[in-house]
């Protein structure tokens, strides 16, 4: 594709194209829909980290790695048990198809955030926390993928972590809080400027 992505922009083929690639070249990027199929429909693949080092392909054994035309994908919690599920949407409609994480169980903490300072649900939030040696970060950004978008909540998986040993959490505005020996397997929600974590049960309405 040519670019800038610009209905103006004329840019010549930078060389001979394999046809038995099916590459192809189009000056137009809006055409590109119209004459050109870009999904196909290629099998969905699930992978497992392992150790944070490599990847396994384990698509088959998960039932993951259907033949729709799968586009927008989202992770969350779906079922309150600690461990992340996946919500697919495929082109074209059809159901949304939920998998349900059935790994062992392990420790784990879900953070949300309300920002006073900062925006409502602390968007842009940076949070570290720590479990002995190991420290894991995350950056609360709700988008997952294409068209979707994720609860917007910090999930820590902590495996044999009975306590969390520390918790800092760096504000959009600047602001920084700090935690200690927290306890873990709950949903807490940590207001900024406020030492005080609230404990989230499912289906209890949260005011205002």
């Amino acid at each position: 594709m040519s670019q800038p992505f610009d209905r103006g922009c004329r840019v010549a083929k930078p060389g001979t194209l394999d046809k038995s690639l099916d590459q192809f070249w189009e000056d137009d990027p809006w055409q590109i829909m119209m004459s050109h199929n870009q999904s196909g429909f290629e099998r969905n693949r699930a992978f497992l980290n392992v150790g944070g080092k490599t990847f396994v392909d384990m698509s088959y054994l998960t039932a993951a790695d259907t033949d729709g035309d799968s586009r927008a994908v989202a992770a969350g919690d779906f079922n309150n048990d600690g461990r992340m599920d996946l919500i697919v949407r495929s082109v074209g409609g059809g159901p949304l198809q939920l998998f349900e994480n059935n790994f062992p169980k392990k420790h784990y903490l879900k953070i949300s955030l309300r920002g006073t300072k900062s925006n409502r649900l602390g968007v842009g939030t940076r949070l570290s926390v720590w479990t002995g040696e190991q420290k894991q970060v995350r950056e609360l950004y709700p988008a997952n993928s294409f068209s979707s978008q994720a609860p917007c909540v910090a999930h820590f998986g902590l495996g044999d972590a009975a306590t969390l040993d520390r918790l800092v959490i760096e504000w959009p505005s600047g602001a920084t809080q700090e935690f200690e020996d927290i306890s873990t397997d709950r949903h807490i929600t940590v207001r900024e400027g406020d030492d005080k974590l609230l404990v989230v049960v499912p289906g209890q309405t949260i005011s205002p």
